[in-house]
């Protein structure tokens, strides 16, 4: 009987080990993503509206090259949503193609 209940609390530390390292591990990928997504955000802010505008719009569009500040307001808020940008990449995009 004894050695039945050793057995038992020898297999549960082993399991509370293994559940606290899946733990750790979890909570370091959390931090690295984190990090990552930082990262990229501190990127982002840094670029001109026209880097903002290769990078999201000039795969599919060129420059357009006379848009007044009303139109190119109206394309970007119908393209915002298609491309994914964000409220910041939209204002950069916006001061670049209407300054």
């Amino acid at each position: 009987m004894k050695r039945i209940l050793m057995i038992k609390i020898v297999l549960g530390c082993l399991f509370l080990a293994c559940l606290y390292a899946a733990t750790i591990s979890d909570a370091q990928q959390a931090q690295t993503k984190a990090k990552q997504r930082a990262e990229e955000t501190a990127s982002r802010s840094s670029a001109t509206g026209e880097e903002r505008f290769q990078a999201n719009c000039g795969r599919c569009h060129n420059a357009p090259e006379d848009l007044s500040p009303r139109e190119a307001r109206a394309v970007l808020r119908q393209m915002r949503v298609r491309a994914m940008l964000s409220a910041e990449d939209e204002q950069s995009i916006l001061k670049y193609l209407a300054p």
